[in-house]
């Protein structure tokens, strides 16, 4: 489980980012982060696993207080929080499986890592993982070959090759068409109950994060300005957080998209040959 208890973050300019931020999530529970540009999504994940410093508050993951580690402590914390990235951070020249092994990186010493000797029972699980996420096809290619839904699907197994207690996930779909938008969304969150994985997914796309997630935080100038289920997300809510603006478009899509958030497994089979497709061309 994870606890934020009053978090805040004023950078040196004196800029407040965040004040005041305090929730929790339960295990196996995704929770999707909205708000503006500038509300503090990013800076509000960063400060959990302290990429970021937060200025007051309490981290809190299961019993261990993140706020509190030295930085050998916080080193091996982050062993348990799983990043997934907009931008993927993959090693372009690397293959997928490399790119997988990564993960394991905090687990195994330097000079293992630098040859790429990783236990047996690593190697094994990232065939697993990426059997998982319809990339077995695609092992020893390199990333640079992958389309855009490929790489994030192997920044995914990268996160769980670490074998995390909670997920980060920083606008996953915000390069991907909508058809692949959905599909990336829809692994993360059976990933996520199949394994009991509490994850934060700070999303632009409202009506996506509606489809998909079980609860939404609001976030509107570093506060939380709503905390509820995606039914909830009217045209008052979403003013309250965005701001004045004809949001009768936005929840006519989501109605829209909800009528069709199932993928036959025709179309998921086509979406994968026409991703496989472009990592060969």
């Amino acid at each position: 489980m994870l606890r934020l208890e009053g978090l805040s973050k004023v950078y040196g300019t004196g800029d407040r980012a965040l004040t005041d931020v305090s929730f929790t999530v339960e295990p196996g529970q995704v929770v999707g982060l909205i708000g503006p540009s500038g509300a503090g999504k990013s800076t509000l994940i960063r400060c959990i696993n302290r990429l970021v410093e937060p200025s007051a508050g309490k981290i809190s993951l299961g019993d261990l207080d993140i706020t509190q580690l030295s930085r050998g402590g916080l080193r091996q914390a982050r062993r348990r929080i799983g990043m997934i990235f907009q931008e993927y951070a993959l090693v372009e020249r690397l293959t997928v499986m490399e790119n997988v092994l990564s993960g394991r990186l905090g687990y195994v010493g330097f000079w293992r890592s630098f040859f790429r000797k990783f236990p047996p029972k690593s190697v094994e699980n990232a065939y697993r993982l990426l059997d998982r996420v319809g990339l077995s096809d695609h092992v020893n290619k390199r990333a640079d070959a992958l389309s855009g839904g490929q790489r994030q699907r192997v920044g995914i197994a990268r996160a769980l090759e670490q074998d995390p207690d909670l997920l980060l996930i920083d606008e996953p779909t915000a390069s991907l068409d909508p058809k692949t938008s959905r599909q990336i969304m829809r692994l993360i969150i059976e990933i996520c109950d199949e394994r009991g994985l509490p994850a934060i997914i700070n999303i632009h796309d409202v009506a996506l994060a509606q489809q998909f997630v079980q609860r939404i935080i609001g976030l509107q100038g570093g506060k939380v300005v709503f905390d509820g289920s995606p039914d909830e997300l009217d045209a008052d809510v979403l003013t309250r957080i965005y701001g004045e603006e004809d949001w009768s478009a936005t929840i006519r899509k989501v109605d829209e998209d909800a009528e069709g958030t199932e993928d036959s497994a025709e179309e998921i089979a086509a979406a994968l040959d026409r991703e496989r497709l472009a990592g060969l061309t």
